[in-house]
């Protein structure tokens, strides 16, 4: 597992498209992807973006052939480490396919209106995400 690089961006959206996941703002918060390889052909991604004290986990994406193997679960344990290290107080996430995946990291149901203020600028938010999508949060110790 690395962080991404400017380099690796068109394999992520690449991965993206495979699976169907949202394209807008992956390019301005790349830096903060960490991806998953099987030599040189990347298999997975997660996406942390940060918006002052409270996280967005987005784009946990893995290959259809890869899938099964534990890569997503260790790619959200390493974004939930990498939450932790910023000292952000909250992640939260936004699904229209996973909303039962995730409460096994400690992330709860809540409605969108409670997830914190400052995601509202991200793309995800902004439209990228169906209003209809699943709004899930965890508070970080």
């Amino acid at each position: 597992m690395r962080q991404a690089r400017t380099e690796g961006l068109p394999q992520v959206l690449e991965l993206l498209r495979q699976v169907g996941l949202p394209l807008e703002g992956v390019a301005q918060h790349l830096e903060s992807f960490l991806l998953e390889f099987d030599d040189e052909k990347l298999v997975g991604c997660a996406g942390l973006e940060v918006w002052d004290q409270a996280g967005l986990l987005r784009s946990v994406a893995v290959h259809p052939d890869y899938r099964s193997r534990g890569i997503a679960g260790g790619l959200v344990r390493a974004a939930l480490e990498q939450a932790r290290r910023r000292g952000l107080k909250s992640l939260s996430l936004l699904t229209t396919t996973a909303e039962d995946y995730f409460p096994r990291f400690g992330f709860v149901r809540v409605e969108r209106s409670q997830l914190p203020t400052a995601l509202h600028a991200s793309e995800e938010f902004r439209g990228a995400c169906p209003a209809t999508a699943a709004a899930l949060h965890l508070t970080l110790s």
